[in-house]
This record gives structure tokens, C-alpha cells and sequence, in this order.
């Protein structure tokens, strides 16, 4: 063999290695695209899966307030909760998408209405994303028919339930989870007990200020008198199909699987807090008055919820026991205190959403992790009073913009096409007055 042949085969041999490298490289980069389309094909269907219980907490809402209420006022309370998802989709996507995701500045958002031109806010695609998103919107509006119970006109409920799905909660939307200006402070709100409870409950007690007690709510001095639920059955079902889809509201606002070691951690907090939360009430209402009173025990839970949400994904599960099991304090003394100012909150929406909501929003500061994602210790934590700091600073002004922004609008509401049914249609009942159904046809149910 000559040397010629031997540097031909060597060259031949190069050739080879390097078409085989080629083809490997290749290969390689062609299962790693792969891999990234499998991997956002799961968050996707994850973010989905979250959307679709997050809808299905309508329902929950819907049994709740139904069954707090009294029966002749049953089918109106359903319909407001049914068409409150229908405004918030429609209202989210012409407008409130733009203001809450688009370019904008550190209060709003420009840019994406009618979703034209508008990107997802998640590595995920945009529809899924808009999909979650309307959702929590659509939970925020709903958390109002309780609080204005029994009472309300339902053309200025509609008007409400646009405006606050379109302009109200995605301002607010923006400041937080948008890029806005609370999210340059690190304000943390994880699923949103600022953003979605602190709404809608702040919504529902200015409301209910606004168009004042339900007839025979209060005697001449000043003690309240009970206007009893009609259906517990139904409302504690209500409350475990919320409880339910908490575990789409909390573990879906990862809005990706990761290894599972997040929507993990959320998940239990979640359930932890909601015992905590129905376990404080009780004893809370047990000492109070001397009975285990299951109406605030299930808002007890629902107060755990609501606490938890902001910072589910911040603390330890020791930790989320005690956010829960103080919410469910929070609950019971909030009732009582809004009988004693003479506030008709038929549901309890403020105690159970705004308290908690302003509660679990500052708990942040207290009891978050840096080593959890937060960007550094609370307080009770060693990281001093920074993050509390930002804490309090972003749930005031949410709760003072909600109370200013929702006041001028049922103030209006008000002075033109009115808020309030007649005496007549609240004695017959808005089913009657405001549908013309009953839901329980032969039965007599006006009281």
C-alpha cells in the first residue's frame, strides 16, 4: 500500500466522521425541538386544564349565593352568575385583554384589543392564555351578586358586570401581573388575592353601602334579624366545588408544569388553608355564640381560599395553616362587625373575599421565602419590613381604587337608570319582579 492510497482512505475516513457528526448534530437538534414541543403542548394542556376548573368555580359561586339567599330571589342570583362570565368573556376580549396584557405604560396597557396584535403573556399559546385569564375576570365580577343580593336591578347589574370586566380589574390587572408599575416594586401576588378577591370584594361592599339593607334586615334598634338561608344542602356544594377548582384558580397560575415540585407546593397550601380556614371559623363562631354554625364555617374555608391565594407558591405548608386558620378568624369577626355598622352583605362577600383578600396579599410580607421565588424574607422570616412594606402599599391602593372607580359607577348607575328594585318586586322576590319565573314553581316562597 502506498502512501497515496493510505492519506485517499484517511481522507475518506474524515469524510465520513464528519457526515456522521453532521447527521448526529442534526438528529440532536431535531429531538430537542421536539422535546420543546412537547413541553409546551403539556403547558398548554395544563393552562387549559386550570381554565376549565377556574370556569367551573362559576357554578360554585353560583350555588353559594343561591343557596344563602331566600328562595324567591333564586333564579335572579343564577342569572346574574350565568351572564356574569358571558360579559366578562365579551368585555375581556374587545377590551380589557388590550389594557390589562398590551404595550403600554406602568398604569395600562395600549395595545391587543379585540386581540388583534395582542401576544400571551406565558410560553404558551395566546388563546390559552386569554382563556385562564377571562376566567379569573369572570370570578372577580361574580364575587359582587353576592354581596348586592336580593335587591339589585339586574339592567345595572349587567352595566356593573361589563364595566368592571372591561376597565376596572385590568387596570388593576396591568399594575400587577402586566408589567405595571406594582410589579417593578416585586409587589407579589402569586393567583391573584389583590388582583381578583380584593376586587371583587372591595366592589361588593361599596355596593351594598350604596344601595343600602335588604327591607326588615334591621330593627329600630339597630340589631340585625336573620333573613335565613334556604338551601344549606345546595350552598355547601357550592362551596366544595370552589374549593375544587381552587386547585385549577392556584397550582394553573404557574401557567407551566415545570418538574412538579411548584404546582405541587401550591396545591397543598391550597388545601391546607381551606381546612385551616373552616376549622378557625368554627371555633371562632363556637365561642361566640355557642353553636358551630355551618354557614360560616364553609365561608371559613372559603376565607382559607382566598388567603392563600397570593401567597400559595411564597410559603411553607406550616406557614399556609396559619394564613388560613387567621382567615377564617378574619371571616367571622368581619360578619359581625358589618351587622354591627348595619352593612347587609347576604353572602358574606366582603368578609370572605376583601378581608381575606387584603389579608392574604399582605401575608406575603410576613411569611414569604426567598428561597420559594420571593425576592427576599418577610418579616417573620428575618428579611425585615421590605417586602411588607410593598405589601401594604399595593393592597391599599387596589382597595382604594376598587372603593373610588366601583363607587362613581353605582353612584351613577344610581341617578339614571336607577340600582334598586322597587319595595313591591324585593317583597315578591326578583324572580318574579325581574324574570318572571319562579324556580320553585308551587311552592309559596314570598316572605
Amino acid at each position: 500500500m502506498n502512501i497515496g492510497t493510505g492519506n485517499g482512505r484517511i481522507k475518506a475516513l474524515l469524510i465520513l466522521l464528519i457526515m456522521a457528526l453532521s447527521a448526529g448534530g442534526s438528529l440532536y437538534a431535531q429531538t430537542m425541538e421536539d422535546w420543546e414541543t412537547i413541553r409546551v403542548g403539556l403547558d398548554t394542556v395544563w393552562v387549559l386544564l386550570a381554565a376549565f376548573l377556574v370556569f367551573f368555580m362559576q357554578a360554585g359561586f353560583g350555588m353559594v349565593e343561591a343557596g344563602f339567599i331566600r328562595a324567591k330571589n333564586t333564579a335572579n342570583i343564577l342569572t346574574k352568575n350565568f351572564l356574569d362570565f358571558c360579559m366578562a368573556s365579551i368585555a375581556f376580549f374587545i377590551l380589557g385583554y388590550g389594557l390589562m396584557f398590551g404595550n403600554g405604560n406602568g398604569f395600562i396597557g395600549f395595545s391587543g384589543f379585540f386581540m388583534i396584535g395582542a401576544e400571551s403573556g406565558a410560553d404558551v399559546p395566546l388563546y390559552a392564555f386569554w382563556l385562564f385569564q377571562a376566567a379569573f375576570v369572570g370570578a372577580a365580577a361574580t364575587i359582587v351578586a353576592g354581596g348586592m343580593a336580593e335587591r339589585m336591578k339586574f339592567p345595572a347589574y349587567l352595566i356593573y358586570s361589563f364595566i368592571v370586566s372591561a376597565l376596572v380589574y385590568p387596570v388593576i390587572g396591568h399594575w400587577v401581573w402586566g408589567g405595571g408599575w406594582l410589579a417593578e416594586l416585586n409587589f407579589a401576588d402569586f393567583a391573584g388575592s389583590a388582583v381578583v378577591h380584593t376586587t371583587g370584594g372591595v366592589a361588593a361592599l361599596v355596593g351594598t353601602i350604596i344601595l343600602g339593607p335588604r327591607t326588615g334586615k334591621y330593627r329600630s334598634d339597630g340589631k340585625p334579624n336573620v333573613l335565613g338561608s334556604h338551601n344549606i344542602p345546595i350552598a355547601a356544594l357550592g362551596v366544595f366545588i370552589l374549593w375544587f377548582g381552587w386547585f385549577g384558580f392556584n397550582p394553573g397560575s404557574s401557567l407551566g408544569v415545570g418538574d412538579g415540585s411548584l404546582i405541587a407546593l401550591v396545591a397543598i397550601n391550597t388545601n391546607l388553608a381551606a381546612a385551616a380556614g373552616a376549622i378557625g371559623a368554627m371555633i371562632t363562631i363556637w365561642i361566640k355564640v355557642g353553636k358551630p354554625d355551618l354557614s360560616l364555617i364553609m365561608n371559613g374555608a372559603l376565607a382559607g381560599l382566598v388567603a392563600i391565594t397570593a401567597p400559595c407558591a411564597f410559603v411553607s405548608p406550616v406557614s399556609a395553616i396559619i394564613i388560613g386558620g387567621i382567615g377564617g378568624f378574619l371571616v367571622v369577626v368581619a360578619t359581625l362587625g358589618l351587622d354591627d355598622l348595619k352593612i347587609d352583605d347576604p353572602v358574606g362577600a366582603f368578609p370572605v373575599h376583601g378581608v381575606n383578600g387584603m389579608w392574604g396579599a399582605i401575608s406575603v410580607g410576613l411569611f414569604g421565602r426567598q428561597s420559594l421565588g420571593l425576592t427576599g424574607d418577610g418579616l417573620l422570616f428575618g428579611g425585615g419590613f421590605s417586602q411588607l412594606g410593598i405589601q401594604l402599599l399595593g393592597t391599599v391602593t387596589i382597595a382604594v381604587f376598587v372603593f373610588i372607580s366601583m363607587g362613581i359607577v353605582f353612584l351613577v348607575l344610581k341617578k339614571t337608570i336607577g340600582l334598586r328594585v322597587s319595595a313591591m318586586e324585593e317583597y315578591r322576590g326578583l324572580d318574579i319582579g325581574e324574570h318572571g319565573v319562579e324556580s320553585y314553581n308551587g311552592f309559596q316562597i314570598i316572605e
